[in-house]
C-alpha cells in the first residue's frame, strides 16, 4: 500500500489494486431523478469510478415523476421483492435501466401509502417513513438478489438508516463483509423521526436506540435522529468539502451534530464534489451558440451578446454580473437583492435565473422582477431552465454566490470552467475552490475570483467593487483571471481517487 491523500486531517491508505464492487444508495441520480446537486454527485462520482475500472450500481426509489426519457432499457428484474414492514411485508417490483450509462435499479413498492407515487420527490409529512422504507428495501434487495458489494455508499439522511439496519440486522443474514461510506450533503436536514420507524423497520428496542450514545436526537429527547445513527454506524463519513467538514464539527453548521462528529472525527473528512465536464464544458457545450476555450476566449463575447439579445439587455460596454441557483435563505437572498442594485449603480448589468424555495422569497423576487421589468440593464428570470443556465454561464462576466452556508457549491466551479469569475462568500466549499485575486496567499496563477467574509452589504460590495473595477481599468489582468479560472481542474478525477482511498481503507480496517 502507498500513502494516499489526507482527507481533512484523516490520513487514508491507498492500495486499490483490484477492482471493487460499489453500490450507491441514494434518493436522486441526475438527470432521471433530480431535485438538486445530490443527483449530480451520485451520477458524476459513479461515472468516475467506472472509468477507473470499478463496478458501480445505483439503487433508487422508482418515482412516478422521474424523467423516464433519460432511462434507457427500463425493464423488470425482480417481480416480488418482499420487504418486512411492521411485522408484515410489502411487495415491491425492482426495475433496471441505464441513466446516461449508469446502471440503476429502481425499487417500486406496492403499498397503500404510495411512498413514491405522489408527483414529487420530497415534501410530505411522512418523509422519514418513506425513506426508512427505501433504506430497508435497498438492503433487502441486495440480500435477496445475492449482491455483496465491497462498499455500500449511502447519501444524505434519506439513506441514513441503511448503515443501522446493516449492522443491527443484515450482517447476521449473510451481509457481514459489507462496509459503508456515508456522505452528508446537507447537515440541515437530518431525518428526525419517532419510535414508529423502529417498529416499521424491525429494529424495535426503543430503549436501546433512544440511548443518547446511539440515535437519540441531541435537541429532542423524544425523537430519533437518523443522520446521527448513520454517523455512529458507518465505517467512514464524508461531507462535500474539507472546509465544511471543519465547519460542521466546530461551528453551528453541524446543526447540532458537532459533538457527534467530534467523537467520530477519526472516521470523518471532507471530499470536494466534482463537476461533470461532459455536461459543463464550453469547448463542447451544444447548448450555447458559440463554443470556446481558454485559447479562444474571444468567442465567449459572442455568447455575451447572445445573452443580451435573449434577455433584451442594452448593448453597451459593461460587464454582466449573474446569479444562477435556488432563491433560498441559505443562498443569501438579501445579498443577492443588494447585488442587483449595486451592480446597476456601478456600471454593470445583472441577470438572474432562479426560483424561490419558500413562498415569501419567491414572491419577493417576482415583485422585484415587476419593478425592474423595463430596465435595459437587468433581467430576472424566475424559474429554472437548463438551456438558459448554460447561456448565462457562457455569457456573463461574473457570478455571485453570497451564501450564508455552502457545503460545497457547484455553481462557482461551473462558472470558472466558462471563464466567468466567481464572487463568493468565504464559507464551505466556496473557500476551498475560490482564491481571491488580491488577497489570497496562493500563487498568482492559482487566483481565480473574489472572496468576501461578512454576510452584509459592505461585504459583497467590497468584492463586487474590486471585480468591476478590474474589468474596466485592467482588462488584460481580468482576462488573465479568466484564464486562471478556466485552467482549474474541478473534474471528478481527484474526488474519485479520494473516495477510492476511503473505500480501500474501510475494506481492510476491521
Amino acid at each position: 500500500m502507498s500513502s494516499g491523500p489526507s482527507i481533512s486531517g484523516t490520513v487514508i491508505l491507498c492500495g486499490y489494486a483490484s477492482p471493487m464492487y460499489i453500490v450507491m444508495v441514494a434518493s436522486e441520480c441526475s438527470p432521471a431523478a433530480q431535485a438538486g446537486g445530490l443527483g449530480d454527485v451520485v451520477s458524476g462520482l459513479s461515472r468516475e469510478l467506472e472509468l477507473r475500472g470499478h463496478a458501480v450500481e445505483i439503487v433508487l426509489p422508482k418515482y412516478d415523476c422521474m424523467r423516464y426519457e433519460h432511462i434507457w432499457g427500463l425493464h423488470l428484474v425482480h417481480e416480488d421483492l418482499r420487504v418486512p414492514w411492521y411485522g408484515g411485508a410489502i411487495g415491491c417490483s425492482v426495475w433496471f435501466g441505464f441513466v446516461h450509462g449508469r446502471k440503476c435499479f429502481f425499487i417500486e413498492p406496492h403499498a397503500r401509502d404510495r411512498f413514491f407515487n405522489r408527483g414529487a420527490y420530497y415534501g410530505f409529512a411522512d418523509e422519514t417513513l418513506r425513506f426508512a422504507f427505501f433504506s430497508k428495501a435497498a438492503l433487502e434487495f441486495l440480500l435477496q438478489s445475492g449482491k455483496r458489494p465491497d462498499v455500500i455508499h449511502c447519501h444524505d439522511w434519506h439513506t441514513a438508516l441503511a448503515p443501522v439496519l446493516l449492522y443491527e440486522i443484515y450482517q447476521y443474514h449473510g451481509m457481514h463483509d459489507q462496509r459503508v461510506c456515508f456522505t452528508v450533503h446537507n447537515f440541515r436536514h437530518q431525518g428526525i423521526a419517532g419510535e414508529d420507524v423502529l417498529w416499521a423497520t424491525g429494529l424495535g428496542k426503543p430503549q436501546y436506540y433512544f440511548d443518547p450514545l446511539r440515535m437519540r436526537d441531541d435537541s429532542n429527547a423524544s425523537a430519533l435522529n437518523l443522520m446521527k445513527g448513520a454517523l455512529l454506524y458507518s465505517n467512514f463519513i464524508t461531507t462535500v468539502s474539507p472546509r465544511h467538514a471543519w465547519e460542521a464539527m466546530h461551528t453551528d453548521q453541524g446543526f447540532g451534530l458537532g459533538h457527534c462528529l467530534a467523537v467520530h472525527q477519526g472516521k470523518f473528512g471532507g471530499v470536494l464534489n466534482g463537476v461533470d465536464y461532459d455536461a459543463w464544458n464550453p469547448e463542447v457545450d451544444r447548448r450555447i451558440p458559440h463554443r470556446y476555450g481558454v485559447h479562444c476566449l474571444e468567442r465567449k463575447y459572442a455568447n455575451k451578446e447572445a445573452l443580451r439579445e435573449r434577455f433584451w439587455l442594452r448593448r453597451d460596454f459593461k460587464p454582466i454580473v449573474a446569479y444562477v441557483g435556488r432563491l433560498d435563505p441559505q443562498k443569501g437572498v438579501d445579498l443577492i437583492r443588494h447585488a442587483i442594485f449595486y451592480s446597476r449603480q456601478h456600471g454593470a448589468q445583472f441577470v438572474l435565473l432562479g426560483s424561490g424555495s419558500e413562498n415569501g422569497v419567491h414572491g419577493q423576487f417576482c415583485s422585484l422582477k415587476r419593478q425592474l421589468n423595463e430596465d435595459p440593464d437587468c433581467h430576472l428570470e424566475i424559474g429554472f431552465s437548463d438551456e438558459l443556465a448554460h447561456l448565462i454561464y457562457a455569457g456573463a462576466d461574473m457570478m455571485i454566490m453570497p451564501s450564508l452556508f455552502e457545503p460545497c457549491g457547484l455553481t462557482q466551479m461551473i462558472a470558472m470552467r466558462y471563464g466567468t469569475i466567481p464572487i463568493v462568500r468565504a464559507v464551505g466549499g466556496l473557500l476551498d475552490t475560490v482564491f481571491d485575486c488580491d488577497y489570497s496567499a496562493s500563487p498568482s496563477p492559482e487566483r481565480n475570483g473574489y472572496v468576501f467574509h461578512q454576510a452584509d452589504p459592505p461585504g459583497i460590495e467590497s468584492a463586487l467593487r474590486r471585480a468591476i473595477r478590474l474589468w474596466y481599468d485592467r482588462p488584460q489582468a481580468f482576462r488573465g483571471l479568466m484564464e486562471n479560472a478556466m485552467r482549474c481542474d474541478h473534474s471528478w478525477n481527484r474526488p474519485g481517487a479520494d473516495y477510492l482511498n476511503i473505500y480501500d481503507y474501510i475494506r481492510y480496517k476491521r
